[in-house]
């Protein structure tokens, strides 16, 4: 039962967000570095909702042109510069084939689209999109001769929320995550909000002179759960599925495909040996936590990607599959692929305090815009706060110049680890690689091997400094190795985690030590 403790003694906050993906933790980060007092609640794993369930990839929405979508498709054009900035080590370049199939959009309508694409934002490190001709050689089938190359971003998705978080923690904001937000309500100037963690039957409360619903697919029912009123604006669900099969071809760029439904498909290279494949639009009903890729989902992709690949895949090809909810702002269109990805914000208070800033839709490219625009919409309730300065940030693990340069600088220090885990920790961890190797002189001093490039040492960092508990959280979020490891393996990881009690003191180091 709740503490029910509203007196003096009862922690207060500047801001409280509820939600751990990547509006959530943007927003917080963004107002801790503001000098505002921040605390965050994720009611389970950070990232592990929509934010874990993308395309992987910061881009402008070539697509969303169709739909006039201009003014967001040139902030998000903007923000791939940002981004590639801020997060070398997650982020990179990426050029996108798009074979042309004339009799779904002349070859006048794509390049008109490209040009819009590489003009409606300054680029600086992007190059420009261009013809193709495929030749002999060519991954896609010989009927398929011409087409065009345009850039966009890769995004490690969960670790750009885990960055976030851990600049936010930082700066001062307290992250729990297993924490749930039973209740809140306005008492005077301030909200109080009442907390129960995950395991335990006690709840209890914390103060915050303003509240951010940032719940993502929750962010209508956390005003039916918690809140007890009706949500001022109502979001679609809509169900985004991807699944993952042996690299279709050695090409380093991805492609896009157009299908006879007029809808898209990306076939990415995804962790060096295999091809990412999706997404899917489909209406979207229950339990976000639920969702799952369906076989006719399966078989849709499956279909698109063979009408254009020399390659054929079949269903037995599928080794992994991922599906997310994606919360948009419900627009009244009929298409599923036609609404918009576009965000907005609602703000009330009660007689100019204990104001409510609640998120609706947004996609992840445009993240730190909204978190920006978001603590933006907090400057009169708190006139000290500082100026925007996301921008020009560097995100955890981004202090270096390039990959490959990185990349040396760790086989000089660890000349006996293993290349391929090397390139890893670059590209997942960049400068906190240094936290997991330390002082180790070899192999053996990382500590257990649960298989592939997985040693203790970096399951000790990951639970230590990254909020991660179960092997869920380091397999398929932190680290991408669920695709590597198999099930005795992942058993072994599952049996240290939750060894001598440690799952109980796990949660303690998370939510507490960290602060």
């Amino acid at each position: 039962m709740s503490q029910g403790n509203t007196d003096q003694a009862t922690p207060m906050y500047d801001l409280f967000v509820i939600g751990g993906g990547v509006n959530g933790v943007g927003i917080a980060n963004d107002a801790a570095g503001r000098g505002l007092r921040v605390m965050l609640a994720e009611q389970r794993d950070l990232a592990s909702a929509t934010s874990s369930s993308s395309s992987k990839l910061i881009h402008g929405g070539l697509r969303y042109l169709e739909y006039y979508e201009f003014r967001l498709v040139k902030e998000a054009l903007k923000e791939r510069e940002v981004l590639l900035n801020k997060a070398p080590h997650i982020v990179w370049p990426l050029r996108f084939r798009l074979p042309h199939r004339p009799h779904l959009r002349p070859a006048w309508m794509i390049r008109a689209g490209l040009f819009l694409y590489d003009n409606l934002s300054k680029r600086t490190t992007l190059p420009a999109a261009s013809s193709l001709r495929f030749g002999a050689n060519s991954a896609l089938n010989a009927e398929i001769t011409k087409g065009f190359e345009y850039s966009d971003c890769w995004v490690d998705d969960a670790r750009l929320v885990v960055l976030n978080a851990m600049q936010a923690r930082e700066l001062g904001a307290v992250i729990k995550t297993r924490t749930s937000c039973v209740n809140a309500k306005r008492d005077g100037s301030h909200w109080v909000v009442t907390l129960q963690e995950e395991g335990s039957t006690e709840s209890y409360d914390v103060r915050a002179k303003a509240l951010v619903n940032a719940a993502g697919p929750w962010v209508s029912s956390f005003f039916d759960t918690a809140l007890k009123r009706k949500s001022p604006k109502n979001i679609r669900l809509v169900q985004g599925s991807h699944m993952v099969v042996p690299r279709i071809h050695e090409e380093k760029a991805a492609y896009i495909l157009q299908n006879d439904d007029k809808r898209i498909v990306f076939v990415i290279p995804y962790m060096d040996k295999y091809s990412l494949i999706g997404t899917t639009d489909l209406e979207y009903k229950g339990d976000p936590y639920k969702v799952h890729m369906t076989e006719d989902e399966i078989s849709y992709l499956i279909d698109v990607t063979n009408k254009h690949f020399r390659q054929q895949i079949k269903r037995d090809d599928v080794v992994w599959t991922y599906a997310g909810v994606r919360p948009l702002l419900d627009d009244e269109a009929n298409n599923p692929s036609a609404v918009t990805r576009d965000y907005t914000f609602e703000v009330e208070d009660t007689n100019g305090v204990a104001p409510l800033v609640s998120i609706f839709g947004g996609k992840i490219t445009t993240y730190r815009k909204l978190s920006e625009a978001a603590v933006n919409r907090l400057q009169d309730y708190f006139p000290h706060m500082h100026a925007p300065w996301t921008a020009g940030s560097i995100l955890p693990g981004g202090e270096f110049r390039d990959h490959a340069s990185f990349l040396t600088y760790l086989k000089d220090g660890y000349p006996w680890a293993p290349e391929a885990m090397l390139q890893r920790f670059v590209r997942s961890y960049g400068t906190l690689a240094r936290s997991i190797l330390g002082n180790a002189q070899s192999v053996n001093d990382l500590g257990k091997h649960f298989g592939a490039d997985l040693y203790q040492a970096e399951v000790d960092y990951l639970i230590e400094q990254e909020w991660a508990v179960q092997a869920e959280d380091i397999l398929w979020r932190r680290s991408k190795l669920g695709l590597a490891l198999d099930s005795s393996q992942q058993a072994a990881l599952r049996d240290y985690l939750s060894g001598d009690g440690k799952a109980s003191h796990l949660y303690a180091v998370a939510n507490a030590a960290n602060h």
